[in-house]
């Protein structure tokens, strides 16, 4: 079988540094070729991959700002025009690629990686009967579509080392902008007395430099930027645990995977998936708001963190993530075949 991979372009795949969407469809192509299926990767020139690599935007948009529209369209149509050489292609590049799917034979499988608003929900309803949505979440799915299944975003397992939290810190990880908490996450770390350290892409800088670096320093509170695989992985090994307090409904949250497979637990705000990917008291705390948070971080040392680890293994390793793909890759080449 032979599975066209359409990845963003707004960053490398796998991205140096931030990049989720870009990261999963990374993670699922290496897992795809390692259980040896014939997969070409659609990215950007200076993709890193074991598949077979088309482009035609060289480097990212992110790093390289350019007319992204012009980029996408060429990006996309450089795949569909090549269709017919594919059994099964893979779109994690939103609503746009959905738009050549009943002018092409091939079947498209589109994982829906989030809603950036409801103002792009017509095109997925448009093709609601034709096309195959997989959520990443049952939380994130839209009540008007329908889905072929749910499958949670895998990671490397290989890039995350299980830690014993060794150091006395916590850790927030992920974008500053007011859905992700970073300034609910520096309340609970003062109020629980506990250093702090932020990493993360700077996405509203108003909301930084307003509600982040005002409680900036060098000793309780540090910002170390947005740091690449190999800090990461350190810091989510090290830490007590990982804070979550998001304010909207995340559709998945890489960070709280990628925290539990290093072994640490993590404190959530009861929103979007994270009741899916956490167990409340077994690999994490679910709570409603900072002073729970504060709470639960008394408990934290009741976490095994060997139990996270063997959680994450379980439910969001790169193989798991392959595996379910291909079986929906072949249920939807037979559907197509009629058989």
């Amino acid at each position: 079988m032979k599975i066209a991979m359409l990845a963003p372009i707004t960053w490398r795949t796998p991205p140096v540094n931030y990049g989720p969407w870009e990261q999963v469809a990374s993670v699922l192509t290496e897992a795809l070729v390692k259980n040896g299926m014939d997969v070409t990767l659609f990215a950007t020139g200076d993709s890193v991959t074991k598949a077979k690599l088309q482009s035609v935007c060289r480097t990212s948009l992110g790093e390289h700002p350019a007319d992204a529209k012009v980029w996408e369209c060429l990006h996309i149509s450089n795949l569909m025009e090549q269709a017919s050489q594919f059994d099964i292609i893979h779109n994690h590049f939103d609503f746009l690629p959905l738009t050549y799917s009943r002018l092409i034979r091939c079947p498209v499988i589109t994982t829906i990686h989030g809603f950036s608003s409801e103002q792009i929900v017509p095109v997925y309803k448009k093709y609601n009967a034709h096309a195959s949505y997989v959520s990443i979440s049952h939380s994130n799915r839209h009540p008007e579509l329908q889905y072929l299944d749910t499958v949670y975003n895998g990671i490397n397992e290989e890039q995350f080392q299980f830690g014993q939290g060794a150091g006395d810190y916590l850790l927030y990880f992920g974008r500053f902008h007011p859905h992700k908490g970073a300034y609910e996450a520096i309340q609970i770390a003062i109020q629980s007395n506990k250093r702090l350290i932020l990493c993360g892409l700077v996405q509203d800088e108003d909301y930084f430099k307003e509600k982040v670096v005002p409680y900036l320093n060098d000793t309780s509170i540090i910002y170390k930027g947005n740091v690449g695989p190999a800090l990461r992985n350190e810091l989510l090994a090290n830490t007590l645990a990982l804070l979550h307090p998001i304010n909207f409904e995340e559709p998945f949250g890489l960070s709280v995977a990628e925290a539990m497979m290093c072994g640490t637990p993590v404190i959530a705000f009861n929103r979007g998936s994270m009741p899916e990917l956490i167990k409340d008291r077994r690999t994490g705390f679910i709570v409603r708001n900072i002073k729970e948070a504060v709470i639960a971080l008394d408990n934290i040392k009741s976490i095994s963190r060997q139990a996270c680890r063997e959680h994450a293994l379980d439910k969001f390793s790169s193989q798991v993530m392959a595996i379910h793909y291909m079986q929906l890759y072949e249920k939807v080449a037979h559907q197509r075949c009629g058989l």
